[in-house]
């Protein structure tokens, strides 16, 4: 059996791509934050894992560890955004962002280089917010840019392996991360997309089918955003 790992894979795009792995044939352990999961998958385990906090990310790992000696795929996909202004960001806030979307996938990626066999598939959840100015929380921008310079720079860390590493870089989709947003503030984005509407979990989740099913995909980050900007 393959085996994968989807950090934040209890709800949305997480959740999404979770299940297309177990369809795949994967057995998968997620982490998440948050109430407790309760769906019955099977071929799936959820670890509530606050990944802002590094013993809680080496726990997590060294259970995978101890499960298996191969790990297949891994999906970095976990995030935080605090939607506070610059000069009001606090510093445990910025560090609380750079901890979920960098630097745990960076020790995660690291911890498990040695049980990652050749030919696995590498992946990040990046953001247009990481290619375009963000409007109201420059840290989350900031973030999702440096995971797309992590992901170029691992492709060198895995060459003449057959593992790629890509990000897929969504913009708007429709998940509960979304759902509180005031409806003017949905229109608006709206407006700057080209198709009028967030995307759907399941056309983001066909993106990371894409890059785990096609070999020569590698060090790319695919975008997938309704055409966001080209209004």
């Amino acid at each position: 059996m393959k085996y994968a790992v989807v950090t934040g894979g209890t709800s949305g795009m997480g959740l999404g791509v979770a299940k297309m792995l177990i369809k795949k044939g994967y057995y998968v352990f997620a982490t998440y934050v948050g109430p407790d999961f309760e769906e019955d998958l099977e071929n799936y385990e959820a670890h509530k894992t606050d990944q802002t906090k590094r013993e809680e990310i080496y726990r997590f790992i060294n259970y995978v560890k101890s499960q298996t000696n191969h790990l297949d795929c891994l999906v970095c996909n976990a995030g935080v955004s605090v939607r506070r202004g610059f000069t009001d960001m606090k510093d445990s806030e910025w560090d609380a962002m750079m901890e979920v979307a960098v630097n745990s996938h960076y020790i995660m990626v690291r911890e498990f280089y040695p049980i990652i066999p050749k030919g696995s598939r590498i992946l990040f959840t990046g953001s247009q917010m990481g290619l375009h100015p963000h409007a109201t929380v420059l840290a989350y921008g900031v973030t999702k840019a440096a995971v797309h310079a992590l992901v170029k720079n691992l492709v060198k860390e895995f060459e003449g392996t057959g593992t790629t590493v890509n990000a897929v870089v969504p913009g708007f989709v429709d998940t509960p991360w979304q759902t509180a947003k005031p409806e003017e503030i949905k229109q608006n984005i709206y407006r700057k997309t080209a198709i009028h509407r967030f995307a759907q979990v399941e056309e983001i989740v066909d993106a990371f089918r894409f890059c785990i099913e096609n070999p020569f995909v590698n060090g790319s980050l695919l975008e997938v955003n309704g055409g966001y900007c080209y209004k």
